[in-house]
């Protein structure tokens, strides 16, 4: 049965959908069955593995509202697996409102899916809302990437708050597998500060080695393509390659 790891952070632009995306291509090329599940109405994930959400006949949009089967809404991106998002989430995120067991939508849904892959990874939207509740709630694990800058953090205890509480009423099983570092610039002082405040002041892990800078990386999602595909002897790619077998291997722990 695949282990089921989201990527969570309410704050945007932490580099979560190029993670994600990245982290599923290094450990399909590790040999792993992997399913990429885009829970963000923006469907930044859906776009960057080639895929226009504006034509697309079933997303993730109506397994949210049970209208079809996670394997009916299912894209091949080469060796992935995608569950596909558009804007009409966001619509749905106002549905499950008035739901009851709203929580357990998307934790069902993939029930159905999860004997086919090794792993799966759900891009979480950047809020805390019922979305990302949901996202949490199907997960074993939870991974927090955060962009190593002053008012990155600053979130990362509501963020907690959140786990905390998915923990006490929906979820009591799920772990936070730890924080990666994103956009890292280990020529400066506030990077390594960053790191050392969220270890020190939250007790998190970080994941090593950090994700460095890169303009590469801001190149991939118009190819429809990972940082590991477009630039695969980059030092980013080589960073995710590096992290992809640890999540596998603190899964199991």
């Amino acid at each position: 049965m695949a282990r089921v790891i989201a990527l969570a952070n309410q704050k945007g632009g932490v580099a979560k959908t190029t993670s994600a995306h990245a982290l599923g291509v290094a450990l399909a090329e590790q040999g792993q069955r992997v399913l990429l599940a885009d829970l963000d109405p923006q469907a930044c994930l859906t776009f960057s593995n080639g895929i226009d959400p504006d034509s697309l006949p079933l997303s993730m949009h109506d397994v949210m509202l049970e209208r079809t089967s996670v394997a009916e809404a299912l894209h091949k991106v080469g060796d992935l697996h995608l569950l596909p998002s558009s804007i009409d989430l966001a619509g749905a995120e106002i549905h499950l409102l008035s739901r009851t067991g709203r929580e357990y939508v998307l934790r069902r849904a993939l029930s159905s899916v999860q004997d086919d892959y090794d792993v799966v990874l759900i891009d979480c939207p950047p809020s805390l809302g019922i979305l990302t509740i949901n996202g949490l709630t199907a997960s074993d694990d939870v991974l927090v990437p955060l962009q190593c800058e002053t008012l990155s953090h600053r979130g990362v205890g509501q963020l907690l708050q959140t786990i905390e509480d998915v923990r006490a009423y929906t979820n009591p099983e799920l772990r936070i597998l730890g924080v990666i570092a994103t956009m890292y610039d280990g020529r400066t002082k506030l990077a390594g500060r960053t790191v050392d405040a969220v270890r020190e002041h939250y007790g998190l892990r970080v994941l090593d080695p950090p994700v460095p800078k890169s303009v590469r990386v801001a190149e991939a999602p118009a190819l429809g393509a990972s940082i590991v595909t477009h630039a695969p002897s980059s030092k980013v790619a080589g960073a995710y390659r590096e992290l992809a077998p640890q999540l596998v291997a603190a899964a199991v722990h």
